[in-house]
């Protein structure tokens, strides 16, 4: 899930083999289901005897193990904080507030996909942005992307047999092959979004990345017509790709973000993509062609990055169903399992005690 050119030396990085490159994307799964909601329950898809939130998350904290008062996955991360500058041009497809011209504060966090709150920092890492939106009307967005173009795999059940096939083996403590070799066959689906996720070579860290929404929604506007519809958050600053030289500093790629904000702002464009009739909505392993409309809505500013506390983004569940009127859930079945497995992992961490952010940052860190 990233997206940046060759290295500083001219070497590309070496290309991931298909097991590996689904052994990185099991800490992704994170990234689409640990968070907070509970669509999946109340629609009935989580019933008795069949897959549950609980059975997520279980899945993660055999994967990862149990870090009490973290998140289950994306779990090591930083707050950031900054405002949205809407030009007027996303009310043309949706009624919400927050396409109105005009500007609303913005909180969220930048972190790594995987259920380890001290990982050490990668080139090789999935880079999440979750943002909420806080507009005027009391109204909420809260979203949640990841730099991939698309997810491994479709369904509920596919992101759980891909958690049980990434689980380590005891005596070697890493996934075993054979495992992974039979998911792959039994999910053709994968190795198709595996080769669009390959295709983007790793950027150096979280201010030249492009974010995206990977699920796609509908926007309906004034007159009620629905569109559906993708996003992403297009960084202003041109990618850098990483270095061949491994960093020592197992933060790295948090402090580079917040010395970058400390020298000024960071921006990113929102840019909207507009389904056409017969582009997949149901699938987020499959990408819309390149020459579909693009409009772009207007510009996220992030100026502020803090440790995670009391009070800031580290209590928030960034569930991708909170969406104001004017946008809706399309039919993917990842948004409601992605809901429901946010709140349980939200429901265990918020009752355990809470442990100081491996990512510190020094205070007042941004304007």
């Amino acid at each position: 899930m990233s997206g940046n050119p060759e290295s500083s030396t001219g070497q590309a990085p070496p290309p991931l083999g298909p097991v590996a490159t689904l052994v990185r994307f099991g800490a992704i799964g994170a990234v689409l289901l640990v968070a907070a909601g509970g669509f999946a329950y109340a629609g009935g898809w989580l019933s008795p005897g069949r897959l549950t939130q609980d059975r997520v998350i279980d899945a993660f904290e055999r994967d990862n193990g149990v870090y009490p008062g973290f998140r289950r996955n994306h779990s090591k991360g930083v707050c950031i904080a900054g405002s949205f500058d809407s030009n007027g041009q996303g009310a043309r497809l949706s009624k919400a507030v927050v396409f109105a011209p005009g500007r609303v504060p913005v909180i969220g966090r930048f972190a790594l996909a995987g259920g380890m709150p001290d990982a050490v920092d990668s080139a090789a890492s999935v880079l999440s942005m979750a943002l909420r939106f806080t507009l005027p009307d009391g109204e909420e967005w809260r979203t949640g992307m990841n730099d991939i173009p698309v997810f491994p795999v479709n369904t509920p059940q596919g992101f759980y047999d891909l958690l049980m096939a990434s689980a380590p083996d005891p005596a070697t403590q890493k996934p075993d092959p054979a495992k992974m070799q039979a998911f792959l066959a039994a999910h053709p689906e994968t190795p198709r979004a595996l080769a669009l996720i390959k295709a983007q070579p790793p950027v150096s860290g979280f201010a030249g990345a492009a974010y995206n929404s990977l699920n796609a929604f509908r926007f309906v506007d004034a007159a009620g017509t629905s569109t559906p519809v993708r996003w992403a958050m297009v960084p202003d600053r041109p990618p850098v790709a990483p270095g061949t030289a491994a960093p020592t500093d197992r933060n790295y790629l948090f402090d580079a973000l917040a010395a970058e904000v400390g020298r000024g702002p960071l921006t990113w464009r929102l840019v909207v993509t507009v389904g056409q009739p017969g582009d997949p909505t149901v699938d987020a392993t499959v990408a819309w062609p390149e020459d579909r409309q693009r409009v772009e809505a207007g510009t996220l500013t992030i100026d502020r990055v803090e440790a995670e506390a009391a009070g800031n983004c580290r209590d928030l569940n960034f569930d991708p169903l909170v969406l104001p009127s004017g946008i809706e859930p399309s039919d993917d079945p990842l948004l409601s399992a992605r809901s429901a497995a946010y709140a349980e992992s939200f429901r265990r961490r918020a009752g355990e005690p809470k442990s100081p952010s491996a990512v510190q940052v020094d205070a007042g860190q941004g304007s």
